[in-house]
């Protein structure tokens, strides 16, 4: 064992035995001191009413040591959590801190598993969430343990259980049966070849690129040009409505504009139509006219 690793052995169990012997809080003093933070950012008090839950925090942090995290940066995360917590209790609603605690310390460790645990994105809705923290629960419950394929039953058991489509329960049980692996590691155990190599190149060959930056180019032209047939007041609403990366909504142009919603609409339609026109009559092809959304 190095002397780095022992030494952050010995802090973590200094910071867990510090942890534990912090008193406990009773509910008017736990009151108080959410007040004082909240009311009077009182530094104090959060420290205080912090340091009282630290323990939870650890509780908490250790159901997800399985994922093959580090405990240290699991209690970090739930750390934040609980100071989210404190920021965001109201003790006037007669709850005790450590039931609203709780939520925010495990949202905040799940959400460093699901980030830390694969380089692949996991999960992104909150059913994908529940199924990747219950899957393996769920599977012990119905003696469906190991990393072996799970039967057609016990996946739609699981699907019906936790409400999610049955692909993404297949998905995930691929998922957690194996781990990431690298893309230079050997095909062989003689090191011919790498995973990557077997990647298909997607990417356009040199002619196709060339061909699809001239087309883009002409279509940009096509374009630039049709837009002079459209007033100053037009061509702003095109511009920031159809040609920005992220559009703007018809109610915010209005307001920049100082006119309703549905007039911003109207002078879009016309604006449109006339940019249709224009497209036909200098490409020469009524096809062109697809170039635009509809308007």
């Amino acid at each position: 064992m190095s002397s780095a690793y022992a030494a952050s052995s010995s802090a973590d169990r200094m910071f867990v035995k510090s942890a534990m012997k912090a008193p406990l809080l009773d509910p008017v003093h736990e009151a108080n001191l959410a007040r004082r933070w909240r009311e009077h950012n009182d530094e104090a008090a959060l420290h205080e009413l912090t340091t009282a839950y630290m323990r939870l925090v650890i509780a908490m942090a250790a159901k997800f040591r399985h994922y093959g995290l580090p405990m240290a940066d699991l209690v970090s995360e739930g750390n934040v959590g609980l100071m989210q917590a404190a920021a965001r209790f109201e003790p006037e609603r007669e709850v005790r801190f450590s039931t609203y605690a709780s939520w925010w310390i495990r949202s905040s460790i799940q959400d460093y598993v699901l980030r830390n645990w694969s380089i692949v994105r996991t999960g992104t809705t909150s059913a994908q969430k529940s199924l990747f923290f219950n899957l393996r629960r769920l599977r012990a419950r119905i003696s469906d343990t190991g990393d072996g394929v799970m039967t057609p039953e016990n996946r739609q058991w699981v699907a019906d259980h936790l409400g999610v489509p049955l692909r993404d329960v297949e998905t995930m049980a691929s998922r957690l049966s194996g781990s990431d692996r690298s893309l230079n590691a050997p095909l062989t155990i003689d090191g011919d070849g790498e995973w990557q190599d077997m990647i298909a190149d997607t990417s356009a060959v040199p002619e196709e690129a060339v061909m699809q930056e001239r087309d883009s180019a002409r279509r940009r032209s096509w374009i630039n040009e049709a837009m002079g047939v459209l007033s100053e007041r037009e061509v702003y609403i095109i511009t920031r409505r159809r040609l920005a990366d992220e559009g703007m909504t018809l109610e915010a142009l209005g307001e920049e504009l100082g006119v309703s919603k549905e007039r911003v609409r109207q002078i879009e339609h016309q604006a449109l139509l006339k940019l249709r026109k224009a497209l036909e009559r200098i490409a020469g092809d009524p096809g062109t006219a697809g170039l635009m959304p509809d308007a």
